[in-house]
Parts: C-alpha cells; sequence; structure tokens
C-alpha cells in the first residue's frame, strides 16, 4: 500500500532518469530501490533499479532487479536488453548472445537489441558477425551515431580501415563533436601508420571532452610513436592531473622524462611507478620499469599483471579462434617464425640479420613476420633473403595470429616482447604450440603463453630463476647474436665529430632514457679524476643536451666536456668509435645491441654487472669476449676503472688490440656457431613438443 503524498510510478522514474543522465548513479540506485518497495509491481521501476545498479558494478544485484522486471513485464525488450548487458559485464558472453538472439525473435530489426547483441558479439570476437549486427541496426536507427561508430570499431578489428574510416565520418555527421568518434579516428589512423593525422584526431577529442584522461594519453601516446617527447610529456601530464593513479599514465610520463632527461620530481614519480607495479592491480608497461631501480621480483610481478590484464582482454577471441596444432612427421623440416617490428634498419635487424643468413641447412625452414612496413632498405633485403618473409604491418593482431597458423610454424619467437610495438596480443592468441621470448626484452613476459626465454648463465644465473615464469632455455654462449658483416669505415677527423684534438674521449652512446641521474654523477666523478676527458653522448630529443650540460655544470663539471653526436644512419654511426677511448655503460638498463656496436667498432665496454637481465647484458657479452676485469661489481669499482684506465693509455691501446684480434677469433662475433647453437636449441624445443613432452628448463 501506497502512501498518498509519495510521488507516482512515473514521477519516480522521471526523476531516477535524470539523475541517471546527470551521472549520479548512487543517488538514482537509493531513489530506485525506495521506489521499488513503494510500487514493487511497476517493471520500469524495477527496470531502472537495475540500470543503476549495473552502472554501480553491483553485477548480481542488476541481474536480480532485472530478472523481477522481465517476470512482471516478459515482453519487455528493453528489459531483455538491459540483462544482456548485465551478462555481457560480467563476461558471461555466450548466454548473453543467445538472450539478445532471442530478444529479437521478440522484436525483429529492433536496433537497440542489435546494437547490444553487436556488442556482445564484438566481445566474443565475432567481428564479423558483430559488423553485420551493427550493419543492420543502422537500418533501424539511421540518425544513431554511436551505432556508426560501433560499426566503426568492427570494421577496425577486421583491418577495414576504408570501411572505419566512413563510417567514422558519417557518425561525425551525425554528430559534430562526438568525442569517441574522434578518438577511434585516431586508432585508424595509428594502424594505418599515419601518427600525424592520429594526434590531430586524438587532440580533437580531447577538445571535446577535456575532462576524459583517455584522451591526453592517447595524444601522448601518439607524439611518443612521432618522436615529439616533449609534447608528449605534456599530454601525459595532462592525462595525469585527471586520473593522478592511473598505472600506464605514470608510466609513460615516467619513462618520456627519463627519455628527456628531465629529472624535475623523477623520484617522487619513479616511487609511484614502483608503487603501482607492486600492487597486482594496476597496469604498469614492463618495458617501463626495466630502467627503474628494482628487483627481478617486482619486474616479474609487473610483467604478470600485465600479462594477466591481456589474457584476459584475448580470452573471447581464443575461444572463437580456437587453434589446434597438428603435429608435424617426425622427418618434417621444423618450421620456425619470428616475429618483430625490427625488420628494416634496426637493432634487432641488426642482431639476428648474420645468424640468420648461418641457417642454411633445410632441417629449419624460416619465416619472418614483419609488423613495419617495408622501408626499402639493404637490411630488409637482407632479412627477405634469409628466409620467407611476411609483410603483416597492415593487420590486426588476430589476423597476424590467423596467418601464423595457417602457415603451420612450429616454434615461435617474440623477438619484441613487451618493447616496441608489442606482440603480445598476437602470441596470448596461441597461433603457435611452442613460443618463445627472445632478444628485445630482457626479462621474463610472466605470460601464461610464453614457454621459454632464451637467454644464457650470465643474464639469467641460477640466482634469478625464481624470477622467470618461462621454461628457461640457456645457450652456451652470449644469448645476443651479432651482424659481423658490419663494416667500420673510417670516420671524420676528431674535429669535425667535435671532439678535442688530444685527450680521453669516454663515450655513452645508449639511449638517453638509460641515463639516469646516478649514471650520470659516476660519469662526471670520472670526468674530474681524469683531466682533459671528454664524454660523448648521443644527442637527444627538445633541449635534452641542453640539460644535461646544465646538469653538468651543477656536478661541478664544464659544460663544454659534454660532446653531442647526432644520429646518424648505422654505418657512420659506427664509424664514430674509432676515435672513442672508452665505453661507459649505464644501470640498471645496460648497453645491448649499443655494447654490441662499441665491442665491433674496437672500443672497450666498462659496465657493472646489475642485478636483473636487463643490467647484467654487457657483462654476458665481455664474459664471452674474455675480458671479464671488465664487468664490475660496483659502482666504486667502476669508478676506480674507468679511471684507471682513462689515465693509463697503454693499457687502453693493449685493450684495443685484444679487441681488433677478437673480431676474427672470439665466439661473440661467430655467427655460424651460433647458429649452431641457435639450431641445436630450436631442435631440442620442436623434440619435445614432437614426442609430448611439456617444456622444461634446457641448458644447451
Amino acid at each position: 500500500m501506497t502512501n498518498s503524498s509519495s510521488p507516482s510510478p512515473q514521477l519516480f522514474a522521471q526523476h531516477i532518469v535524470e539523475q541517471l543522465e546527470r551521472g549520479d548513479v548512487a543517488r538514482a540506485e537509493a531513489q530506485a530501490e525506495r521506489a521499488c518497495a513503494l510500487y514493487p509491481h511497476d517493471p520500469e521501476l524495477a527496470r531502472l533499479h537495475g540500470i543503476a545498479l549495473l552502472q554501480l558494478e553491483r553485477y548480481d544485484d542488476a541481474g536480480a532487479a532485472l530478472e523481477r522486471a522481465a517476470t512482471l513485464a516478459p515482453q519487455s525488450v528493453e528489459v531483455q536488453c538491459n540483462l544482456g548487458s548485465v551478462m555481457l559485464a560480467r563476461g558471461d558472453v555466450d548466454n548473453a548472445i543467445e538472450r539478445l538472439r532471442a530478444a529479437l525473435r521478440m522484436a525483429p530489426g529492433h536496433p537497440a537489441v542489435l546494437l547490444i547483441l553487436g556488442n556482445a558479439l564484438m566481445a566474443a570476437g565475432r567481428y564479423p558477425n558483430a559488423r553485420e549486427s551493427y550493419a543492420m541496426a543502422t537500418h533501424g536507427a539511421p540518425e544513431h551515431p554511436g551505432l556508426r561508430l560501433n560499426l566503426a570499431a568492427a570494421e577496425l578489428e577486421l583491418g577495414h580501415y576504408d570501411q572505419a574510416s566512413t563510417q567514422v565520418d558519417e557518425a561525425l555527421g551525425l554528430h559534430a563533436r562526438f568525442d569517441a568518434a574522434y578518438a577511434l579516428r585516431g586508432r585508424i589512423r595509428m594502424g594505418q601508420h599515419r601518427p600525424a593525422e592520429a594526434i590531430q584526431a586524438w587532440q580533437a577529442a580531447e577538445r571535446m571532452a577535456p575532462n576524459n584522461p583517455m584522451h591526453p594519453f592517447a595524444v601522448g601516446q601518439a607524439l611518443e610513436d612521432h618522436e615529439q617527447f616533449a609534447a608528449a610529456a605534456d599530454a601525459y601530464e595532462r592525462a595525469r592531473r585527471l586520473a593522478p593513479d592511473d598505472g600506464p599514465t605514470v608510466a609513460q610520463l615516467l619513462f618520456v622524462r627519463r627519455k628527456l632527461c628531465d629529472w624535475r620530481g623523477l623520484d617522487e614519480l619513479s616511487a609511484k611507478a614502483r608503487e603501482l607495479a607492486d600492487d597486482g592491480h594496476s597496469l604498469v608497461s614492463p618495458f617501463v620499469m626495466l630502467s627503474e631501480d628494482v628487483d627481478a621480483a617486482l619486474l616479474l610481478r609487473c610483467a604478470s599483471t600485465y600479462a594477466a590484464s591481456i589474457e584476459r582482454q584475448t580470452a573471447a577471441l581464443r575461444k572463437q579462434l580456437a587453434f589446434t596444432h597438428a603435429k608435424p612427421m617426425p622427418d618434417a623440416a621444423i618450421r620456425v617464425g619470428l616475429v618483430a617490428d625490427g625488420f628494416n634498419e634496426h637493432a634487432t635487424g641488426l642482431l639476428v640479420v648474420a645468424m640468420l643468413e648461418a641457417l642454411t641447412d633445410d632441417d629449419l625452414e624460416l619465416h619472418l613476420f614483419a609488423t613495419t612496413p617495408d622501408d626499402g632498405g639493404t637490411l630488409r633485403r637482407r632479412l627477405a633473403a634469409a628466409g620467407t618473409l611476411h609483410d603483416v604491418s597492415a593487420l590486426r593482431p588476430a589476423q597476424i595470429a590467423q596467418r601464423i597458423h595457417e602457415v603451420g610454424i612450429e616454434v615461435l619467437f617474440d623477438l619484441n616482447g613487451y618493447s616496441g610495438r608489442d606482440n603480445a596480443e598476437v602470441f596470448a592468441l596461441r597461433p603457435a604450440p611452442v613460443q618463445v621470448n627472445w632478444l628485445a626484452y630482457p626479462g621474463s613476459t610472466g605470460a601464461p603463453w610464453m614457454d621459454y626465454l632464451l637467454a644464457d648463465a650470465s643474464v639469467v644465473p641460477d640466482s634469478l630463476r625464481p624470477y622467470m615464469s618461462e621454461k628457461l632455455l640457456r645457450l652456451a654462449r652470449c644469448y645476443q647474436p651479432n651482424d659481423n658483416t658490419r663494416v667500420v669505415a673510417q670516420p671524420p677527423s676528431r674535429a669535425e665529430c667535435g671532439l678535442p684534438e688530444q685527450g680521453m674521449v669516454f663515450v655513452c652512446f645508449n639511449n638517453s632514457y638509460k641515463l639516469n641521474p646516478t649514471a650520470f654523477a659516476r660519469f662526471m666523478v670520472i670526468l674530474q679524476q681524469v683531466p682533459g676527458s671528454v664524454l660523448w653522448l648521443l644527442s637527444g630529443p627538445d633541449g635534452t643536451d641542453d640539460r644535461l650540460r646544465a646538469a653538468a655544470v651543477a656536478a661541478g663539471v664544464a659544460p663544454e666536456r659534454l660532446v653531442f653526436q647526432p644520429h646518424l644512419p648505422h654505418a657512420e654511426y659506427l664509424s664514430r668509435y674509432v676515435h672513442a677511448d672508452l665505453f661507459l655503460d649505464t644501470l640498471p638498463y645496460n648497453a645491448h645491441t649499443t655494447a654490441s656496436d662499441a665491442l665491433w667498432a674496437g672500443c672497450p665496454v666498462l659496465t657493472c654487472t646489475g642485478r636483473t637481465f636487463a643490467g647484467r647484458v654487457a657483462t654476458s657479452l665481455l664474459m664471452e669476449l674474455g675480458l671479464p676485469e671488465l664487468a664490475c661489481e660496483d659502482e666504486e669499482t667502476f669508478i676506480a676503472m674507468a679511471t684507471q684506465l682513462g689515465n693509463d693509455r697503454d693499457a687502453l691501446i693493449t685493450l684495443r688490440q685484444h679487441l681488433a684480434q677478437q673480431r676474427t677469433h672470439s665466439s661473440l662475433f661467430d655467427m655460424r656457431d651460433f647458429a649452431v647453437d641457435f639450431r641445436r636449441a630450436v631442435q631440442a624445443m620442436s623434440a619435445r613438443y614432437r614426442i609430448g613432452r611439456k617444456p622444461v628448463d634446457l641448458d644447451i
């Protein structure tokens, strides 16, 4: 029985709808609960209560409220749509699809049912069906911009960039200030490798909805991809003001600040990233954390949290694709796949090309899957000649996975890990039966879809074994190959390189994000203890060089003792090491490819052995060269050794002579032998798979 002074059901419903539209969901839910108590047989009030509970993410309560509404109004299509949304929110995708299809039989062509059905089909990874559902819905609601946008999203997942663009344009024609449409246009342009246009699209989205932190974050990502790092940092700052505890935002802001050597407030930002990476819930880029002073246990927790998120995102699509892997015949060649964004003039391509060229036997069949377009360079042609090269740069992750599966790859290497344009979604779909993490990402992926980590005993000693989720496959040599066909040309004169005619030249051509305040302080102490010496660095972006000069002055070192080298084509860059006397390495992230370059060019590398994989690569290279004395145990030894060598020209000449001999004698640069070890590693993984044995730790 109701109180005569109570509002009517219609007035209650009106108030609840207004509160929901204002975003005052908690108040709407409280009012709906009161209304349902007064009018327990009113289906619309029960439905609105369910919607409010759904928005509060109280899914079980929302389902119960909507089931009551369905009992009171069994023919209500709206209630069935809302129930489908609850099932979808719970992750019960298959039952949501069945319920919505039943609702569609009640109301054929109903655009709201088709819209939510499309959403459910998207969640299930059934993109062609989702596109069909959205397209049918647009016939019933041609003026609905959201439908056009959902149709565009389905086209994008299918890799239909032109059709997706057309639908975004249609949505904006219906709603000119639709921020989500501009955001989706940004995603489309990034997929088309048109970052400048993506930046413009996301900037427009940010103008339309300045309180949505996703938009400035996307702006930052696109600017970073376009190498506009200072502007990217500003965008990430805007995103962080709106969402101060968002893991991806904190991580990318930290990384770009390191890239710019902008060390203001860096300790606080780093501490926040470590806190988020350690909580087991926040998504923080595992690659960003490699540059932070953390232990291997935290890196594994960070990677595992990130991998779990990818695993959840791809679960429905993995179920939809349901790849199966037929075991090859015992005498069949092993089909080996390598996936990378670096099969161009890039560090990854430079490292692997000579080794792949040495794999000339018939027992391995090589397939390279390039996720970036052909740059027309010599390295791309060499890689294409070393195996079958598949350009998958225009494909979405599911399409790349399908291509890999269709080729019948047995052992698949991820040469990116979480670096660059990571392939996590591709590998999470399990396109190959044996999947291996190798080379570009120096650490564990924490991913259930990765079977092995290819490493060596220097980068992953037994003490680090507990912090690797993959089974460990360790080579008896340094895990990193090299291109031993590189030519070290004669460089310009010292003066033309900006170097003094006399004096010790320390060099660190590492990426600027590895050059943290602690490493830089070590370098300044060394310069002070070696009179007349200079430090040769890679020139950084957007005022980085000036910031480093200012840091040198603050440390009591004249700014002209820092010399900056612009980025050059690889052969020209390599020749500059002829003028460098000693390479000073960084921690916690060592020189990797850069250390190989220096050693190949005859420049000794002095490193400090770190406590993670990323901090032990230069040590592995030096061990392989027979120069363990250049791998220091601690900071004090590093400074003392650098100072001693910097003041002992004869010792440096001896080191350079040793390196000159090692170019032809050391196993570090013997790619025929590396190819033998690589083949043995692949054969060992394949053999276990073919006889039905699970992956295990293996030392080759």
